[in-house]
């Protein structure tokens, strides 16, 4: 399980993927960003941008049994979550923004499975996820009418874009359980009441 830098390793990585893999030969002065809300005002000239949208808990993992360290030491649960992602090609020429997001789709899809070392490789804290962490990036559609509500609260003009979710980072918790002796006897005492009471 990873540390609470998690969801910030893996947007790096995403783009990490992404910045490695261009093709500079057609894409020259292409961008790989991450993207807060206000950026959508005044997007770049030619790149992808990365939103991160939504973080859920993952429900069907949520409650997960305590986590035992290496030393025995038994720690409270780790959080799971889902990180939804919109992906969005930014150029001037339409032809060229449908390249970008179709060679972009393409590339995410060839590597589906994002492992340690690629999670831990674009931030400072290289020890995020553990050797034998991997997270699963897939192409997860909105329906239109949810997409448009995405770009409702951003505010700008639409632009085509798709939707990726990063399954399962699963975060640590520094917790440790306390626990009690195991139970050896048990006693019972009687007790002599007063008559009448």
């Amino acid at each position: 399980m990873a540390s609470y830098h998690a969801i910030a390793a893996t947007s790096q990585a995403i783009l990490g993927v992404l910045t490695a893999g261009c093709p500079r030969s057609e894409f020259l002065k292409a961008e790989f960003k991450l993207y807060h809300a206000s950026d959508f005002d005044k997007p770049m000239e030619e790149g992808i941008s990365l939103f991160l949208y939504r973080v859920a808990v993952n429900t069907t993992l949520r409650n997960l049994p305590p986590r035992v360290a290496p030393d025995g030491g038994r720690y409270r649960s780790s959080l799971p979550l889902d990180l939804h992602y919109l992906l969005t090609a930014w150029a001037s020429d339409p032809d060229q923004q449908q390249r970008l997001l179709g060679w972009s789709m393409r590339a995410l899809e060839d590597v589906p499975i994002l492992p340690s070392g690629v999670l831990n490789h674009y931030i400072d804290k290289h020890d995020t996820f553990r050797p034998e962490e991997a997270l699963e990036l897939i192409c997860d559609p909105l329906s239109i009418q949810d997409l448009i509500g995405v770009w409702d609260k951003l505010r700008p003009r639409y632009q085509t874009s798709a939707t990726y979710v990063a399954r399962m980072v699963a975060i640590d918790s520094d917790v440790k359980l306390v626990e009690a002796e195991l139970v050896q006897a048990r006693g019972f005492r009687m007790r002599k009441t007063e008559e009448g009471a």
